[in-house]
């Protein structure tokens, strides 16, 4: 109910524009060195330990390539990411939501005849939407590069066989899958912190607790629509 009163009753088209522009600098660039350094220390991490478990030759190096490509872009960056984001990005929007709500900021919005759902959700739905994916997209190149300088650096691996592990039997359609987990945990993130947030009753210790209940929320929610997005996408 709440995400259909927020498609409804918006303010003027150059005002949403504004709102979406600051929520993705908000929520979106702000959160991207954190990204940064996850994505390259785990794809260093991966490849790392799939060489130390080669122990036989039967096995070629190059799989080490091939098996952090595959980690990173099918589980890791849409997933792992998006786990991050709900404890950054959703706790960011319910407290801030929140706070609105107990300092009746919200209330003085419907007075003015302002849909606050409208307001204060679509445009942080919108903005996550729109830049999680983008996120994600970096998160691979950086995932796979960490791997790249990981097993170089370390002479673990030549850089032509890595390389070669990384483009092999490269399906397209695992980007797709990826970016649609993108789309929809940015969603799930967004829609509950703001749920949370939007409906708090009390003070500041009740904005606390709401915000931790967002983070709870939308990552039970994450790894349970990455199990179905899964199943319906993979078999």
């Amino acid at each position: 109910m709440l995400v259909a009163r927020s498609f409804s009753r918006s303010p003027k088209p150059a005002i949403m524009r504004q709102l979406i522009v600051r929520e993705i600098d908000n929520l979106g660039i702000g959160s991207l060195f954190i990204v940064c350094i996850i994505s390259f220390f785990m794809g260093a991490v991966i490849s790392i330990q799939m060489a130390a478990q080669i122990d036989t030759p039967l096995i070629p190096m190059y799989t080490v390539g091939y098996g952090t490509r595959e980690t990173v872009i099918l589980e890791f960056s849409p997933t792992v990411i998006a786990l991050i984001l709900a404890g950054k990005v959703g706790s960011n929007v319910a407290s801030e939501i929140g706070t609105m709500r107990v300092t009746e900021q919200i209330d003085a919005l419907e007075i003015m005849g302002v849909n606050s759902a409208n307001y204060l959700v679509l445009p942080k739905i919108i903005a996550s939407v729109l830049i999680n994916p983008i996120l994600t997209i970096i998160s691979m190149a950086l995932g796979i590069f960490g791997g790249y300088l990981a097993c170089t650096l370390t002479g673990l691996l030549d850089a032509t066989t890595y390389l070669y592990g990384a483009t092999l039997d490269f399906k397209t359609f695992h980007l797709v899958y990826a970016l649609i987990k993108s789309f929809v945990f940015a969603f799930i993130i967004s829609s509950i912190s703001a749920y949370r947030g939007y409906y708090v009753d009390g003070g500041s210790q009740e904005v606390g607790q709401a915000s931790t209940r967002a983070v709870v929320n939308s990552s039970i929610s994450i790894l349970l629509w990455n199990f179905i997005l899964t199943r319906l996408l993979l078999l």
